[in-house]
């Protein structure tokens, strides 16, 4: 009774904490997610999940399944990887761009990783600032991008990660701090600190500023640990990913603000050559990234394939 599907279905309730988030990454309909759920009710006999509005809590049953699940999951991918070492070339290199500065925390530790699954496989970061860094794909001087996607190209590959919404971020007793959410004039106000890289670049820019006519004075920081304190000591204000100040705001060390009323959300993929995208080691460095990010990195939504093809 109990399939794969069911298991894939609970641990993502579980991570996202939500019917229709755990719909959109198992890739089914909220009604076939439900489906699924009364059907393994009504085998157990018990409750699996509680909802709480549009939130779902699991019962103890439920937690038990997804103990259940973690563990045969984590089999399977075990043996999967283990059988893409045997059918395929288990050398390799996987040398990274990063478009998303933020991104550098999460990465790091997915990077520690894969390398003890991956020993024969070449991992590194292509250090600097890329404005084009498709480019380097192209021309073998880098492996991987991980970014906003950049279109359909020949050749190019791009497998969405998850969205992420990103937040005005202020210090505390900062005037703006008074509203709930804040809109396009706002950032007028005060210097706006960003990584050093093109306006273009930048979601709140392009897709906030520049369409509501907006002027900005902006300043750059390199680490985002070093726009935190920028903030903090009242130099200016910042949009950052949501996933990335978690720890700052819990310790009331900077507080944060939508940006307009539905949210500024960003994309991110990772991109790769084609004749990169079915080797062993890139799936399961794909693979690894979405399992750890959907289960550590707060606010993160599915990101469905179907969004490679709207540009």
């Amino acid at each position: 009774m109990l399939e794969l599907r069911h298991l894939r279905t609970l641990q993502a309730l579980h991570e996202t904490g939500s019917v229709s988030r755990a719909a959109a990454r198992v890739h089914l309909t909220q009604s076939a997610l439900s489906h699924q759920i009364r059907v393994l009710q009504a085998h157990y006999q018990s409750p699996i999940i509680q909802r709480h509005g549009h939130a779902v809590q699991l019962t103890e049953a439920g937690r038990r399944l997804v103990q259940l699940a973690e563990k045969i999951l984590g089999e399977i991918r075990a043996a999967e990887r283990d059988l893409a070492k045997i059918s395929q070339k288990a050398t390799g290199s996987l040398r990274i761009v990063l478009e998303c500065h933020t991104c550098f925390d999460w990465l790091m530790p997915i990077m520690d990783t894969f390398r003890a699954d991956w020993p024969d496989v070449e991992l590194d970061l292509v250090s600097g600032f890329h404005s084009d860094p498709v480019h380097l794909l192209r021309h073998g001087a880098a492996d991987v991008v991980i970014g906003s996607e950049p279109g359909l190209q020949p050749g190019i590959v791009h497998f969405p990660l998850f969205r992420f919404e990103i937040l005005a971020v202020l210090a505390p007793g900062h005037e703006l701090g008074k509203k709930r959410v804040l809109e396009a004039q706002d950032f007028s106000r005060d210097m706006l600190i960003t990584y050093p890289v093109p306006d273009e670049r930048i979601d709140l820019i392009r897709q906030v500023l520049i369409p509501a006519n907006v002027t900005w004075q902006r300043r750059t920081a390199e680490l985002t640990v070093a726009i935190l304190q920028l903030v903090a000591s009242r130099r200016g204000i910042a949009a950052l990913p949501g996933w990335g100040i978690t720890n700052y705001l819990d310790y009331d060390y900077v507080i944060a603000r939508r940006i307009g009323r539905r949210g500024l959300w960003s994309d991110l993929y990772l991109s790769v050559r084609e004749e990169t995208a079915t080797l062993g080691y890139l799936q399961d460095f794909l693979a690894t990234i979405r399992q750890v990010c959907f289960a550590k990195l707060e606010g993160v939504r599915p990101l469905r394939a179907a969004k490679q093809r709207k540009k």
